[in-house]
């Protein structure tokens, strides 16, 4: 068949055709049922005029970025001088309660020293009436014996010397006797010795023989 006979198509169906051609708006193609009034998507648009002065006027200048970081500054150093101030007020407070705490400290020795000077005073009052010298005596040796409790309560032992062999950290050799070659032994107990809680408080003077 030749193009002569060729029959032609009569287009009817104007639907169909806006289907399949693409409209034309200003040389370029564009999809049909897009309305031409709108911007496609994912495309730019300048700002306006009243955009870009709002813009303008939200960004802050230089000076007042400058006053809001100086009064942020004045604020923390503020801050650190309170700071400053209760830790003084702290340090003043702890070392007066430990200055306390010290002074105090021989609260409960003293208090249990009193009961033994009320028993003291006792005794010396007996003393001017002229007592019994053995009641005298007895009474004395109670009270005497009471002192030594309440200093044992508080750590005070005495050291045992007579007849130990010598220790150096423990006696004191005040005198010495014998020649002999043999170790050293404590003889006699010329002044007795003291430890508080496990610790030398005074060597025990001693007399030391070697035989």
């Amino acid at each position: 068949m030749t193009e002569r006979e060729r029959p032609k198509i009569r287009i009817t169906d104007k639907r169909r055709f806006a289907r399949e051609v693409p409209d034309v708006v200003g040389g370029e193609d564009r999809p049909s049922g897009v309305d031409p009034t709108r911007p496609h998507v994912g495309s730019t648009t300048s700002p306006t005029d009243a955009e870009t002065s709002a813009s303008a006027d939200q960004a802050s200048s230089p000076e007042e970025e400058l006053d809001a970081l100086r009064a942020k500054a004045e604020e923390y150093l503020d801050h650190l001088k309170r700071l400053q101030a209760e830790f003084d007020n702290y340090r003043k407070r702890v070392l007066k309660e430990q200055t306390q705490a010290i002074e105090w400290a021989a609260e409960p020795v003293m208090r249990r020293m009193l009961e033994v000077v009320d028993d003291f005073e006792l005794a010396l009052m007996a003393a001017n009436d002229k007592p019994d010298f053995d009641r005298f005596l007895h009474g004395v040796e109670l009270v005497f014996a009471k002192f030594l409790d309440s200093l044992k309560a508080e750590g005070l032992a005495r050291i045992e010397a007579d007849g130990k062999p010598f220790d150096p950290e423990r006696h004191e050799a005040l005198m010495q006797s014998g020649e002999g070659d043999g170790e050293p032994i404590v003889a006699d107990v010329l002044r007795p010795g003291y430890t508080l809680k496990g610790r030398v408080l005074r060597p025990a003077g001693v007399r030391v023989e070697r035989k």
